[in-house]
């Protein structure tokens, strides 16, 4: 069994406040969502298990419920986690970007060298929408949020037409994560800058024929 005895004076009804307060508690607790992220992309949620998350973490079984209470919770986790790790490596890049149209390609490229890096996220993700919908959806509507404040934020600076909103957001997102797939996934020779300097064209001209 994954899970341990109760202690004694412990209860089922414990609210325990799990967030670590060391530095080793916080590199236990990576290297726990580290592992998660390897044990649910290769086996998917319901083959997956705590003992070979703990396993491939190189932890204590205990240490596992430390942080979680059971293989849904670090699931829930792990997929914030994951679009966290996401934020972090794109935002740096698209705010160093000198306008907006080049933040859009420069955003899609470093998506997919993520994408590339860490290609448990689509299986992850997808899982989620079946394991925590309420994580699934929460993923996509932050990372649309950054999309459409960027797009705005270029709009006000006059880089782009200035009715852009919600759905031009979508738009782009849907497209990321489609190329994602493709050229992310299923082809990792593909030159990404190449690929985000198209789609990077289309964002800014559109299929509109060019004289």
């Amino acid at each position: 069994m994954d899970q341990p005895p109760i202690a004694a004076g412990d209860s089922v009804g414990d609210v325990r406040d799990k967030t670590p307060r060391t530095d080793r508690g916080r590199r236990t607790l990576r290297k726990l969502l580290d592992a998660a992220a390897v044990e649910f992309g290769e086996r998917g949620f319901h083959e997956a298990s705590i003992s070979g998350i703990t396993r491939r973490a190189g932890t204590a079984l205990g240490s596992f419920y430390t942080y979680f209470d059971s293989k849904e919770e670090i699931f829930q986790a792990l997929v914030r986690y994951m679009s966290e790790q996401l934020r972090d490596h794109v935002t740096p890049l698209v705010q160093a970007a000198p306008d907006e149209i080049s933040a859009e390609r420069i955003g899609l490229e470093s998506f997919l060298g993520f994408v590339r890096e860490h290609k448990e996220i689509y299986r992850i993700i997808d899982e989620a929408e079946f394991v925590d919908y309420a994580s699934y959806r929460r993923h996509y509507e932050t990372t649309v949020a950054r999309v459409q404040q960027r797009l705005e934020a270029g709009a006000a600076r006059g880089e782009v037409r200035a009715d852009v909103g919600e759905i031009h957001a979508w738009a782009i997102g849907g497209m990321n994560v489609f190329l994602g797939m493709r050229y992310g996934l299923w082809d990792a020779d593909a030159d990404i800058s190449e690929i985000a300097a198209i789609a990077n064209d289309f964002v800014a001209n559109g299929l509109r024929k060019r004289d």
